[in-house]
């Protein structure tokens, strides 16, 4: 019988309340000092670190962790790890059934083609990068698990919730080859992510303005205006069923397909089920791409009149799961557990760093000419951080996004997905293969940007016999003068 006084019946409220008070603790910092307002580090990457410091300073007093005590239900690491994982699938969920706007130019559907190119191609590198050096350190270190530093690419270019699913993946790979604590480590690395994310985002920032390329721009807010929350081809605000809980409802049905599917899988390929439920997120999408498709066929054929989904409500469900994502997650890290690789993780997330920075700067330049800061800013920030970083530091320089950087974030999610499923899928080859896993990587690499360039490239090799003929008539000797 439970009784309504014990932990039990109030562990997970208590954890969810001390996630929230740490988002509330986190937004004074980041109003009221200066330091921390100046640095663009999001207050649910704030919250998670004072989780940390707090649970540290808990352990050295009595030796116990914090989130595993009777208070948080006797398991709250655990739970920790739980909200991450299914924050991340519902937050994608929640941005896929958002409809889409109108029929774009063919520059700008290239454009958003190649910044799904570019978010493929730089998770690439720096796998490239991680996994060498993991490897290299493996050699070094006996027993080292070789194929850590894959975890790099899903820490920084995908956040703390796939960083957590690899590391939980290398955790538990077999009795004699595994990451000892693999999901801290993914973890780790994704919140360095958003402190280099940040942090290397004002410094850019502050550089372009002191050589005078960038003038000092206010952030504008956000109100939302009438038609953004209740349009009048949409279903009212508030009627027998409020609007806000239809949005959460056809989130959940989409989770509970996907779920549905992800079980089915593992019965058909029990060998993969951890693999399968590592893909929660991207099952999620499918399903809601699913779930989309069958809402406007419905409404084609007049099954229904209005629209079930509203765009402005859905943003605010995805950017709540992402915040409780972030500080969850970042909260779940266990600081005892990854001292011993303090060493590699500082290595990786330096070289994680400088790749990103000069690989997404480069591509910038030669590509998105018009507006190569903006496109540079928003992808740095992404890929280091998440979509939300990115879109902090843009707004830095484009306040009213002017620039198409903030369209080019949004619509690159298939083609990312697409062309990055099967880096997913290799990531699993790693342990066992980590020297063909990264012949694989480079090789991948190298026809990503194949495709990224393929104007400058094709482009050149059609020109050079035009080329050649201008050389040749310029040779021929010239007319005596008469």
């Amino acid at each position: 019988m439970e009784n309504f006084w014990d932990y039990n019946a109030w562990g997970t409220f208590s954890l969810f309340a001390v996630l929230f008070l740490s988002l509330l603790v986190g937004n004074i910092i980041k109003k009221e000092v200066p330091f921390m307002k100046n640095t663009l580090i999001p207050t649910s990457v704030i919250g998670g670190v004072l989780l940390i410091i707090v649970a540290a300073i808990y352990k050295a007093i009595t030796g116990d962790v914090m989130f595993d005590t009777a208070f948080f239900g006797g398991n709250g690491t655990a739970a920790l790890e739980v909200i991450t994982y299914h924050a991340l699938a519902l937050g994608f969920i929640a941005s896929t059934l958002k409809r889409t706007g109108k029929k774009m130019s063919k520059q700008r559907t290239e454009e958003i083609f190649n910044t799904g190119v570019t978010t493929v191609s730089t998770y690439l590198i720096q796998g490239i990068v991680g996994l060498a050096t993991t490897m290299i350190a493996a050699l070094v270190i006996s027993g080292f698990f070789a194929a850590a530093g894959v975890l790099l690419p899903f820490g920084f270019g995908q956040g703390t919730g796939q960083a957590m699913n690899y590391g939980n993946i290398y955790e538990t790979w077999s009795e004699d080859n595994y990451l000892a604590g693999g999901k801290s480590f993914g973890l780790t690395i994704a919140a360095i992510g958003f402190i280099v994310a940040s942090l290397g985002g004002v410094i850019h920032i502050n550089i372009l303005k002191r050589r005078g390329k960038l003038k000092t721009s206010t952030v504008l807010g956000e109100a939302a205006a009438e038609e953004e929350v209740n349009p009048e081809n949409e279903i009212p605000l508030s009627e027998s069923m409020d609007k806000m809980t239809v949005q959460v409802t056809l989130i959940a049905v989409v989770y509970f397909l996907a779920y549905a599917v992800m079980h089915l899988l593992g019965l058909l390929l029990p060998g993969m089920r951890s693999t399968i439920f590592g893909f929660n997120f991207l099952i999620g999408v499918l399903c809601a791409m699913l779930m989309k498709a069958l809402i406007g066929l419905m409404k084609k054929g007049h099954i229904i009149k209005k629209d079930y989904t509203n765009n402005f409500l859905l943003t605010r469900a995805s950017n709540f799961c992402f915040d409780i994502m972030i500080v969850s997650g970042i909260a779940a890290i266990r600081l005892d557990i990854v001292e011993q690789y303090w060493g590699i993780i500082l290595i990786l997330a330096a070289l994680g760093t400088i790749v990103t920075y000069v690989y997404n700067r480069f591509v910038a330049k030669k590509l998105f000419q018009g507006y190569y800061e903006e496109q540079f800013l928003t992808m740095y920030g992404m890929l280091t951080g998440t979509a939300s970083t990115g879109v902090i530091l843009l707004r830095e320089i484009d306040p009213e996004f002017h620039s198409p950087a903030s369209d080019n974030l949004v619509y690159q999610n298939l083609p990312a997905i697409v062309f990055g499923f099967p880096m997913m899928l290799l990531a699993t080859l790693a342990p066992d293969q980590p020297l063909l896993t990264l012949v694989i990587f480079i090789v991948f690499f190298i026809a990503m940007n194949i495709l990224l360039f393929r104007k400058q490239i094709f482009c050149f090799k059609k020109a050079a016999p035009a080329a050649k003929e201008a050389e040749g008539a310029s040779e021929e000797p010239a007319q005596p003068n008469e």
